[in-house]
């Protein structure tokens, strides 16, 4: 027929479990925060690069503040085994700080943009905020009960946990995205090295 071959035929629409659907909403996202700000965020042009139904994507979240609030749970997530290498460490805690960092390096790496557009929008978007500081929390929490355990067992000098653990964390968010949330810094070890040390030295007072 003619002018059939000029014709852009759309691909066909399949049918995905709700978990499905909803991890590939939230994989197109990743992919628009790595190059994009949140502000630019618009749900109709991000469900067309799903192959899903636009008003599928309310089925799922009620809007683009709850689809960033899933997407950091889902970042936290992913990072957390490797944070616990030391917050749960049973040996050498020194070690484990280090081994835990390296996999933090290599998370940052393949997911450092879309952190830094997730904590760029924090500083202007309330909710956004709201969702960053519980990403944040999370993992101060975390340290500061490390940091009593190691107290306890004469490994950290008395200090405030909360408060390092605080101090600590934010720190090495900002190092993190500073130097690894471009997506073009491959090289983590040197950032790593100089974060891993710092902890090290605040903690243990070592450099072992």
């Amino acid at each position: 027929m003619p002018g059939v071959s000029a014709v852009k035929l759309k691909p066909k629409r399949r049918r995905r479990r709700p978990d499905e659907a909803e991890a590939e909403i939230l994989k197109a996202t990743e992919r628009f925060l790595w190059k994009h700000p949140f502000r630019d965020l618009n749900v109709l042009d991000l469900m067309d690069e799903t192959g899903l139904k636009r008003s599928s994507f309310y089925h799922y979240f009620d809007d683009r503040h709850e689809l960033i609030v899933r997407l950091v749970d889902r970042l936290a997530e992913q990072l957390t085994p490797f944070n616990e290498i030391w917050m749960r460490s049973g040996g050498d805690p020194i070690a484990d700080l280090r081994t835990g960092y390296e996999g933090i390096g290599r998370f940052w790496v393949q997911h450092g943009p879309v952190l830094r557009a997730i904590a760029d929008a924090a500083r202007h978007d309330a909710l956004v905020e709201k969702a960053h500081r519980a990403f944040r929390e999370r993992f101060v929490r975390f340290s500061a009960e490390r940091i009593r355990t190691d107290m306890e067992r004469g490994l950290i000098p008395p200090l405030n946990p909360d408060a390092t653990a605080e101090a600590l964390i934010v720190m090495s968010e900002a190092v993190l995205n500073e130097k690894l949330g471009d997506g073009a810094n491959r090289d983590w070890q040197p950032v790593i090295d100089a974060l891993a040390t710092i902890w090290q030295r605040a903690l243990y007072g070592t450099s072992k």
